[in-house]
């Protein structure tokens, strides 16, 4: 986009809503939410190494059976209040509770979306100050108006995202998100508290050098999986081989440095985690999303595209195979030749 000015996450907002006219500005609103919380976490997370109040554990076990940070549970609350008080969100998933959250005032009651969220992705990252990030997704409710919202309107594919997006954490601050309408970038500019836009329309490569997989579980992994790594391992100059192997251990982290370099995220199920270890509806879905809207590709390594799984839990887990489109369809090509107990 040619423009002689800063455009603001808020002006971006409002100069695409027109595409949504059902939506009357609520989407817009929402999103501005969204990018207000993140600026409240940011400003914590910033401030982790001197507030040492806030690092280590919190003494919880969450739904996942993961020891959470004290940073995970102020995201928490952040996100989950800001989203409260916009007034159009009815309730919330998230990665950090049990079961769903409804907000039950009468304007709640009456809101058009619910969100399902990770507020603090890689968490595992917090106290050794590298790269984490917040994952959200929109709906539109599925109940009716004036009634509280059910487990059902969060039980709809990835297909029926209305918006996804994250924000990462990092050497800068970016919030990324879709609408569908591609995928765009912001980056925070402290000195004047906003969002701005820094990559309007982001395309992600259709082949890169770049995989990224937890090779410690490399025992746990089926054979297709096992076969792509020394795939990605061995030396082909026509094809650019071999790749680099990046890990990080924070989902949003791998998938940015991907999205925009080119490569392949790869978390498969394994033999201690038969049906996958990243949630569906909070994770691998809006990273779908953003995937596809940026030219890639998401799929559970199985030939199943993931905003297509029909969810049936909250937490459900899936396997999951993203990044660029030549990449994907490779590692594909691989879990179909070979097969295991695993798989």
């Amino acid at each position: 986009m040619a423009t002689s000015r800063i455009l603001t996450l808020n002006e971006v907002i409002i100069q695409k809503q027109s595409a949504f006219p059902y939506a009357k500005g609520e989407l817009s609103r929402l999103l501005s939410h969204i990018g207000l919380a993140a600026k409240i976490v940011n400003n914590k997370i910033n401030r982790a190494g001197l507030e040492t109040s806030i690092l280590g554990e919190a003494d919880n076990i969450n739904i996942q059976g993961e020891s959470q940070q004290k940073l995970d549970v102020y995201a928490d609350e952040i996100f989950t209040k800001a989203l409260q008080a916009s007034g159009i969100v009815c309730g919330i998933a998230s990665e950090e509770c049990d079961e769903i959250i409804v907000f039950d005032d009468d304007l709640s009651r009456d809101g058009n979306y619910v969100i399902c969220i990770d507020p603090l992705d890689g968490s595992s990252n917090i106290d050794v100050n590298v790269s984490i990030g917040t994952i959200f997704s929109i709906y539109r409710r599925i109940t009716p108006h004036g009634q509280k919202v059910t487990k059902a309107d969060f039980l709809q594919p990835g297909t029926k995202q209305m918006a996804a997006g994250y924000i990462i954490y990092g050497s800068s601050t970016m919030l990324v998100y879709t609408t569908g309408l591609g995928t765009t970038g912001f980056t925070y500019e402290p000195s004047i508290g906003e969002f701005c836009l820094s990559h309007y329309f982001m395309v992600t490569p259709k082949s890169g050098k770049i995989y990224s997989i937890n090779e410690g579980n490399y025992i746990k992994f089926p054979q297709g999986v096992k076969k792509y790594i020394k795939y990605c391992q061995e030396s082909d100059p026509d094809t650019n081989r071999p790749y680099t192997s990046r890990y990080i251990g924070s989902l949003v982290a791998d998938f940015h440095r991907n999205l925009l370099k080119g490569g392949i995220y790869i978390y498969p199920k394994t033999a201690s985690a038969p049906n996958g270890k990243l949630r569906l509806l909070y994770e691998c879905n809006p990273i779908a999303f953003l995937a596809e809207q940026a030219g890639g590709m998401a799929t559970d390594g199985y030939g199943k595209r993931i905003l297509e799984i029909q969810p049936t839990d909250i937490h459900q887990r899936v396997s999951f195979f993203t990044g660029s489109k030549n990449m994907v369809e490779k590692a594909e090509e691989f879990m179909s030749i070979y097969t295991d107990e695993n798989n």
